[in-house]
């Protein structure tokens, strides 16, 4: 059955259909559907609405009457895939590559051979395409990795477009197939753009027996879909396209373009959209399947090209249609004809030669378009830059981009190094190969590069601009003053009383405006909680900074196998807690990374051995991501883990690991691994039991002021439903040593002004719900601190003895403060310093009495070391 017999349409519907298309409306599948089988004068019509949205768009982009293209050479790494396509003649076996005479995969001379030569024909951009993990199927290819020293075919793309950047200056346009989100992050220093075709959607072509994409388990349409959205969450530019004519029908069509549409409407990052036709090919299981028809191929490109809109590129290949009917593809709305090469075939498609360019430029002029040369990443992506290009790969774009976005025709690129000058090269001749495996471990683990900012550019101009209206730094125009006023009017009378918007007002505040919003937070406090300014004498344990979890902004945890990796026994876990007692504590809290080694009852265990040791002292401990660890670990639910956690020990538990609570934020923080809903779920379990907890946010990576104003808003209505939360804790992100910030990806932190306003709006919206507001001495040092008390914050949190986790992300203020130092920081603006318990009550007396004893001594005056030993908990 054909897709034309599943569904044909009436006449009434297609005039419906094209006259939706000739109002510039969106279309819904149905209609989408419908214009599918457009022939004849109904083509035409549909061409010509296709045609006004595309020239809508590259009017807005600033590319009116410009036909895009990127002059590349092919790079087919290897001709070995675990995939079995039922199409596809690029792919090879270990065997008949031999008898070809050709390697299992490119050696790098080979490679760099080819890129030198298109660098002299003007060539840009290195297309690397392969088979998706040839090691998960040939035995042969696991063995030249090994051999080489590589762990996986895609470790050594990754070194071989270091070498192509320095040996020759082409921009790496990486095709491996499927890939992971680690892997997408490990391969965006290195390539300004990444592409991957989605093909289709319909699962049953790759499901079921006898359908193109049996057997082939990179193939599966959900997977290809979770690669879109891992792209798209790292801010990678991509490629994407249908593969038409394989078997889909109509429906699924139009299904595999709204999927693509729907991924870039969430995060902007595909770059342009291929709608490919299919080719039969001599010698596969396909050869006898009919090539897709030349009219039913220019309705699915103009229908894609309504679907897509406007600011979306659209590429046809120009290879795969006849010279004499590319104006067709041009009518029906593509602004982009992809790579096209001077010097190697389509690998892929090797019995369609690509056209001359000069030949591809006159026709392209005979539509009244002007071809232009792009580079690898489109010219929006090049001009923006952040977060679209790791810092890495910036200067290489550069090099070779013009001041629209667009390649500097006739420029030859030049090798440049692609890191600090000043590693040492390993391998002497060949450039540092060995950064696909150093330079996200070792060369980032430990001191910092003296040229960091050269090479990471200067962050104090690059800001998160997703809510435009509240760009870092941003001062507010007239217009804006007023309103932030307006707001702050309103909220003398209803400090919690605010609407999203007038929040996220006053989160713009800067200068008089900053200053009026921040006297306002300081007088609701002073209303609340008086001139007291509040510390906890306590002592942090940081059990194991081992674990496995991942999550991008730590630069705390450590793999086993690190250097600076350690787990306390359960001896020295109890010797600190009787050190801090001695001097006064009345707190230990407690936290450490998800080592996989350790039982789920290890947690229940540490408790143990912190009451037994002093059974007076507060236990404030385990994460809701350890909770979530313990309780898999033990098959416990949630509620049942925490009942067995009170009666070992635990009173309180804190409420980290909330970074923002919004499962975008959290995907590029943490890869997902503790949802929002789940978060909430523990906290408010705890709260339910009786368990109360702290409330936290981590600001200033991803993230921008309305993820802020959402975020204390969930935590209102948690407060609302529970009463659970003793205080709010503001955390800003502390960018040196973090991964998501050395890939490119955070921004440095929060500035200065955006600590003051969400210092002073947190008081503000959390009035009459959580009246303590807790600052950072750790992560803002003192002069930081102090302003945040003198504009809505109440508290300093702990004496903390030991810090660990800030210290480890590049804090430098210290990981403890005596009794004396808090309060000379307090009693410096004329505020009372006020020690209280974990739950803001008052402690003993006897504890008030040994805490002023030692108010000057630090942990030091124990005569301890806070040497970390690498020994098992147990």
């Amino acid at each position: 059955m054909t897709a034309m017999e599943l569904f044909v349409p009436s006449e009434s519907a297609m005039r419906r259909a094209l006259r939706r298309a000739d109002d510039g409306v969106t279309l819904n599948p149905d209609e989408a559907q419908t214009l599918l089988h457009a022939r004849e004068d109904n083509l035409k019509r549909l061409m010509t609405a296709a045609s006004r949205v595309r020239d809508a768009g590259l009017e807005q982009a600033g590319q009116s009457g410009i036909i895009t293209y990127s002059r590349k050479v092919f790079i087919p790494v290897t001709h070995l895939c675990r995939d079995r396509c039922h199409y596809c003649t690029f792919v090879s076996t270990p065997g008949k590559l031999k008898k070809a005479g050709k390697g299992i995969f490119m050696s790098p001379d080979e490679i760099i051979d080819v890129a030198r030569k298109g660098t002299e024909l003007g060539c840009k951009e290195a297309l690397f395409t392969l088979g998706d993990r040839p090691e998960d199927r040939w035995p042969a290819a696991r063995e030249w990795l090994d051999s080489h020293g590589y762990d996986s075919t895609l470790d050594y793309v990754r070194a071989m477009a270091i070498r192509v950047l320095e040996e020759t200056g082409l921009l790496p346009h990486l095709n491996p197939g499927v890939m992971t989100w680690e892997e997408i992050q490990r391969l965006k220093p290195v390539a300004p753009s990444m592409g991957m075709m989605l093909e289709t959607t319909a699962t049953r072509l790759w499901s079921e027996k006898g359908g193109p994409h049996y057997g082939s388990p990179d193939k599966e349409p959900a997977l290809r879909l979770r690669v879109l959205e891992d792209a798209g969450r790292c801010s990678v530019p991509f490629t994407t396209g249908v593969l038409l004519g394989i078997g889909e029908n109509y429906a699924e069509r139009v299904d595999a373009i709204f999927a693509i549409r729907a991924a870039h409407r969430r995060y902007g990052n595909i770059q342009e959209v291929i709608v490919q036709n299919f080719r039969a090919k001599d010698a596969t299981a396909m050869m006898s399947t009919p090539d897709l028809g030349t009219e039913e191929y220019v309705a699915a490109v103009a229908v894609a090209r309504l679907i897509l809109g406007p600011k979306l590129r659209l590429q046809a290949p120009p290879n795969l249609t006849d010279a004499n009917e590319l104006a067709l593809l041009i009518n029906a709305g593509i602004d982009d004809w992809g790579g096209v090469s001077p010097l190697t075939p389509d690998h892929v498609n090797p019995e369609r030669p690509w056209p001359h360019l000069d030949d591809l430029a006159r026709l392209t002029a005979a539509s009244g378009f002007t071809l232009r040369e792009r580079l690898t990443a489109h010219p929006r992506y090049v001009k923006e830059e952040d977060p679209w290009l790791d810092p890495r790969i910036l200067p290489h774009v550069r090099a070779l981009a013009g001041p629209d976005g667009l390649a500097v025709e006739g420029l030859i690129p030049e090798g440049r190094p692609w890191q600090d000058p000043d590693v040492e090269w390993t391998t002497v001749g060949q450039g540092r190969v060995n950064l696909h495996t150093e330079i996200d471990t070792i060369g980032r683990t430990g001191d910092r590069r003296s040229d960091f900012d050269g090479v990471y550019g200067d962050w104090s101009a690059i800001r998160d601009d997703a809510a435009s209206s509240h760009t870092p730094g941003h001062s507010p125009n007239r217009r804006e003053a007023r309103a932030i006023r307006q707001a702050l009017a309103r909220a003398e009378n209803d400090p919690a009383g605010l609407s999203d918007a007038d929040y996220l007002q006053l989160l713009s505040s800067d200068g008089p405006e900053l200053e009026a919003l921040a006297a306002l937070a300081d007088a609701v406090r002073a209303q609340t909680v008086g001139d007291e300014v509040r510390y906890v004498v306590n002592r942090n344990i940081n059990f194991t900074n081992v674990c496995y979890t991942g999550c991008r902004f730590c630069a705390f945890a450590q793999r086993r196998t690190d250097a600076d990796a350690y787990t306390l026994s359960m001896q020295q876990v109890g010797d600190r807690v009787d050190e801090a007692w001695a001097i006064g504590a009345t707190e230990i809290c407690m936290q450490g990374g998800i080592h996989p080694d350790l039982p789920g009852t290890a947690y229940f265990d540490l408790a143990r051995e912190v009451k037994k040791r002093q059974p007076e002292i507060h236990l404030h401990a385990f994460s809701p991501m350890e909770i979530v660890n313990g309780a898999a670990r033990l098959g416990m639910s949630f509620e049942e883990f925490l009942i067995e956690a009170r009666a070992a020990g635990l009173d309180s538990i804190p409420g980290t690991a909330a970074e923002i609570l919004d499962d975008d934020v959290r995907w590029l923080l943490t890869k997902g691994k503790l949802p929002a809903a789940t978060w909430i779920e523990i906290i408010s379990t705890a709260h339910r039991l009786g368990i109360r907890s702290s409330s936290t946010m981590m600001y200033g990576h991803v993230d921008n002021p309305s993820h802020w104003v959402a975020h204390l808003r969930t935590l209102s209505r948690i407060q609302d439903e529970t009463g659970g939360f003793t205080e709010f804790v503001l955390l800003p992100f502390i960018h040196t040593n973090a991964p998501v910030y050395l890939a490119g990806i955070a921004r440095p932190g929060p500035t200065s002004q955006e600590n003051r306003a969400v210092h002073a709006v947190a008081r503000l919206m959390l009035h009459g719900r959580i009246d303590h507001i807790q600052t950072s001495w750790v992560k803002l040092g003192t002069t930081g601190t102090q302003r945040m008390l003198q504009g809505g914050a109440n508290d300093l949190g702990g004496t903390l003895m030991e810090e660990t986790i800030s210290r480890m992300a590049g804090a430098d203020n210290g990981s403890e403060k005596t009794v004396s130092e808090l309060e000379d920081m307090i009693r410096s603006i004329g505020r009372i310093p006020v020690q209280r318990t974990t739950t803001y009550g008052t402690p003993s007396d006897e504890r008030l009495a040994v805490a002023r004893e030692n108010a000057h001594k630090g942990f030091a005056a124990t005569g301890k070391t806070l040497r970390l030993l690498p020994v098992s908990l147990k």
